[in-house]
């Protein structure tokens, strides 16, 4: 069956959406603003807040952790001095943790090396995100995976064989897994969303729950996305969209974060149930325009009802005109007025003997 817990909240094909407010390093490095960005995505509906992890002298090559890093996005001279500046430790870590668990809002995060994953591991944290651009590290899948906690698994970027590949190293040592359709474009248009792989993914992965990390500007796409199989929503979120940093530009404010997770759930109620009835809502407007069977003329007792005697009329609180042929040829057993409801306990059980004549 398509489903997984994430802190004791199910998540499956009938569930709401389980909407994650991806922070990044939108925080800046300031654990002040991390923690307004807690208590906004909690605010705001959010299921739960993510930052992201890295060990960056594991992550990048010497040449790359000491090339120069100058611009309006910089908060070193180098990338390694700009990504440690951003980097938070265990005591911010513990002390969000404990944040969230009093927001009742899950804390997430993404690991980006095999570190990290010890890291979440050790904060204890629910669930462990894996970015798209590891979706081809096998390695770190395999270790993440063994750790027992859910996975969500970003495919941006990947090819059908790749992400069938990443399933296939992860589901053999665990089945916690939600599955996140997502193109590395940032921001991504209309054109470059492809939602359609929602339903691939839900017919290739029967087991796994589908979801959908947009890089989109505003919330259209999500409300698409929830429409054809995803459960997980994944958006960047900020306090301020104007500030310097490569994500802010594209993430939802807390306003547009609010909207969100309440388009979401005006959709999930909007599509409702796959039965189709007839509601106690829809019941007066029925009653009010339907049909029912009644007599055209005064009709005596005995008589054989033909379809000359018949005619459907407003309201519908009678017999529905599909139920013609459970009237005619049946004899009457007591007098219908003209524009009298027909009813079963007013006709004889079986039709007329052949040749009978008709009173009237």
């Amino acid at each position: 069956m398509r489903e997984l817990e994430i802190s004791g909240r199910r998540i499956a094909d009938d569930t709401e959406a389980y909407v994650i407010a991806e922070i990044g390093h939108n925080h800046e490095g300031s654990l002040e603003k991390a923690e307004e960005l807690f208590r906004q995505a909690a605010a705001s509906g959010a299921a739960a807040a993510k930052l992201q992890k890295r060990d960056n002298k594991t992550l990048f090559t010497r040449e790359m952790y000491n090339q120069p890093y100058t611009g309006r996005n910089s908060y070193g001279a180098t990338y390694g001095e700009h990504r440690e500046f951003l980097e938070f430790g265990r005591d911010e870590y513990r002390h969000l943790a404990e944040l969230a668990k009093g927001l009742g809002i899950d804390f997430l995060s993404t690991a980006f090396d095999m570190p990290s994953v010890d890291f979440l591991m050790d904060i204890d944290l629910p669930a462990i995100k894996i970015a798209s651009a590891d979706l081809t590290n096998t390695p770190l899948l395999a270790y993440a995976a063994k750790t027992g906690k859910t996975l969500v698994v970003s495919t941006g970027g990947a090819t059908m064989d790749e992400v069938r590949r990443a399933v296939d190293t992860i589901l053999p040592i665990n089945d916690r897994l939600a599955l996140l359709q997502c193109t590395a474009v940032y921001p991504a248009g209309p054109d470059d969303l492809n939602l359609s792989v929602i339903e691939t993914y839900r017919q290739e992965f029967p087991d796994v729950v589908i979801g959908f990390s947009g890089h989109d500007l505003g919330n259209e796409a999500s409300c698409l996305a929830y429409t054809v199989g995803a459960r997980v929503i994944e958006k960047h979120f900020t306090l301020d969209q104007t500030r310097p940093g490569s994500d802010h530009h594209f993430s939802l404010d807390p306003p547009l974060l609010a909207d969100l997770t309440e388009s979401l759930d005006r959709t999930r109620r909007t599509l409702g149930s796959p039965q189709k009835v007839c509601s106690e809502r829809e019941a007066p407007a029925v009653r009010k325009m339907g049909k029912k069977l009644v007599a055209v003329r005064d009709l005596p007792a005995g008589h054989t009802v033909t379809v000359e005697d018949v005619i459907a009329r407003s309201p519908g609180d009678g017999m529905k005109p599909y139920r013609l042929d459970e009237v005619l040829g049946r004899a009457l057993r007591e007098p219908l007025a003209a524009d009298g409801a027909f009813a079963p306990e007013l006709l004889d059980p079986v039709p007329a003997a052949a040749g009978a004549g008709q009173a009237g």
